[in-house]
């Protein structure tokens, strides 16, 4: 009989509570080893081994794991579920789409929320889980810091298409950009900046910063997608 392949350990994830659906709460535990670096890119997810880590069955699992599908954390290979690889091209479509779209939805969402409470509370605890050591926490922090300076714009057309965005970045920033480009602390005094220029009522000059903070991880991207593509060039041409 051919063997389930292996899934990588996960000792342990997160522990499950109550909650209104146990597939819910097997999602979030799931990113939070994704986000933590727990589960690496590329790493196989075994229906089975995650039920019995987590004392559940199959099929709330099997529906988690369809939901992560469709956010694009983890993807089908070869008939094995495995969390996303993001080359660096994917992790550019992902900032080019939201460098278009989220200093707009700024501009609109000050007009509804100009206190960006959402957004305080996320710096606050952004800069807790930087202390404890929590990339996991931190990295989710971030992406609600984004979410409450964007979440009140009127367009909700624009808010769902930033929302789809939300779960790739923090892979994106935990897979690929801290990983070559610590910017940890770069990243919270920018969003620090963005938040004080929103709350003294000066929503274009938010936008601003955050169109500028947003294209600093494509260029820091795009430079490094452009040596890899000369660099496969070369041993292309090498190999003739």
């Amino acid at each position: 009989m051919t063997s389930l392949p292996d899934a990588v350990s996960l000792s342990p994830l997160p522990a499950l509570g109550p909650a209104p659906t146990r597939s819910g709460l097997i999602v979030e535990s799931l990113k939070s080893a994704i986000f933590s670096g727990q589960l690496r890119p590329g790493e196989t997810l075994v229906e089975r081994r995650i039920a019995d880590q987590l004392g559940v069955s199959k099929t709330p699992v099997r529906e988690a794991l369809i939901v992560l599908e469709r956010s694009g954390l983890v993807a089908t290979v070869n008939r094995r579920i495995e969390v996303r690889r993001l080359s660096f091209t994917d992790v550019r479509h992902i900032y080019e789409q939201r460098v278009l779209l989220e200093p707009w939805a700024i501009e609109d969402a000050a007009r509804i929320d100009p206190g960006f409470a959402a957004a305080r509370q996320a710096l606050d605890d952004a800069r807790q889980h930087a202390a404890d050591g929590n990339k996991a926490g931190q990295a989710l922090a971030n992406r609600r810091f984004h979410r409450g300076m964007y979440s009140s714009c009127e367009n909700d057309f624009v808010v769902k298409a930033l929302d789809s965005l939300q779960d790739l970045t923090a892979l994106a920033v935990v897979g690929v950009l801290w990983e070559r480009w610590p910017r940890g602390a770069a990243e919270a005094a920018e969003h620090e900046a963005i938040y004080r220029a929103a709350h003294r009522g000066d929503a274009k000059a938010a936008a601003a910063m955050m169109r500028d903070h947003i294209s600093a991880s494509i260029d820091l991207v795009s430079r490094h997608e452009r040596r890899s593509d000369a660099h496969s060039a070369e041993r292309d041409s090498l190999s003739r």
